[in-house]
């Protein structure tokens, strides 16, 4: 699920692409953010899918090991256990997912080669050889054998991490979330009644992160010449063009936070916009940003300008 952190990402990236371009609406760029945060729960749902193509791919195998010229015992009596496996079976009947799947227009099938890849990469392991020799075919043992296909051979298959990447744009950022909610998908589909089973939600409490991102993100741009003018004043020193952009708009989202958002306490603003600093800036940056907003939050605490209420009180 996306937390906080991933939610400055996404705000992050688009305040961004906003002062890289002339064409800056509002309304349209809001929209490309939560189009954005949509795209990682589509991921979810491909990857999802994916895994449930690979189950049904053991139907056209065996289709295709019976019509050999010279099929063997084992071609006409092959073992169908995964096409049956309880976690697909249970997971292709969900209300949500259907309904996902449809949203999106999920078709793996329209290049089966990734998929019959997939299955032919399980199909030789020991580990689908133990699969098939166990008897036991409850929900909780049909998991074991799709953690497998999900972590070894796809997450592992550049032809399927390169379908993804061009894809989505923001694969190498947004991945981890993705498996993260396909591991919390799998531990807890825990029912055979396909109605009791629930998707993983894109975030913990989405209608409040909603209102976060959304806020964050709009805040940052509609205050952007007063922000400015704030870290203007305190960097006096230094060349405009020395500063990176991604340093400022970092600044920039830190302060829209530490004067719209009284729940979240200013250490916990502060130490977040450092850390994304260490990732999405130059090596210099941290210490930068950490040097300017310690010196513009003084200028705000001064003024009155800070107010923290419940949570957002807390300093340590």
């Amino acid at each position: 699920m996306l937390n906080r952190r991933h939610l400055r990402i996404k705000a992050l990236q688009n305040i961004f692409a906003w002062h890289m371009t002339d064409k800056r609406d509002l309304a349209s760029s809001k929209k490309g953010l939560m189009q954005s945060i949509d795209n990682v729960y589509e991921m979810y749902i491909w990857m999802l899918s994916l895994l449930v193509e690979v189950t049904e791919y053991t139907g056209i195998d065996a289709t295709e090991r019976a019509n050999k010229h010279l099929p063997t015992a084992d071609d006409l009596n092959p073992n169908l256990k995964l096409l049956n496996n309880k976690f697909t079976v249970v997971l292709k009947a969900n209300p949500d997912f259907i309904s996902a799947m449809n949203k999106y227009k999920i078709n793996w099938m329209a290049d089966p080669e990734f998929v019959k890849a997939i299955f032919n990469t399980l199909k030789v392991s020991t580990e689908y050889a133990a699969y098939l020799a166990d008897p036991d075919n409850s929900l909780e043992e049909s998991k074991t054998i799709i953690k497998y296909i999900f972590r070894k051979i796809i997450l592992k298959s550049h032809n399927i991490i390169q379908a993804f990447e061009d894809k989505f744009i923001n694969w190498s950022v947004d991945k981890e979330v993705m498996q993260g909610m396909v591991a919390k998908t799998i531990k807890n589909f825990t029912s055979d009644d396909v109605f009791a089973n629930k998707l993983t939600p894109i975030s913990q409490d989405w209608d409040e992160d909603k209102k976060f991102v959304e806020d964050l993100f709009a805040y940052t741009l509609r205050n952007d010449k007063d922000y400015q003018a704030l870290i203007a004043e305190r960097t006096k020193n230094w060349e405009s063009e020395r500063i990176a952009l991604m340093d400022t708009i970092l600044m920039k989202m830190a302060i829209c936070e530490l004067l719209n958002f009284p729940s979240i306490p200013v250490k916990v603003t502060i130490n977040e916009y450092l850390d994304l600093s260490k990732d999405y800036s130059t090596p210099k940056s941290n210490s930068f940003i950490n040097g300017i907003l310690d010196k513009i939050m003084g200028d705000l605490k001064r003024t009155n300008s800070i107010t923290k209420i419940g949570r957002g009180l807390i300093e340590e």
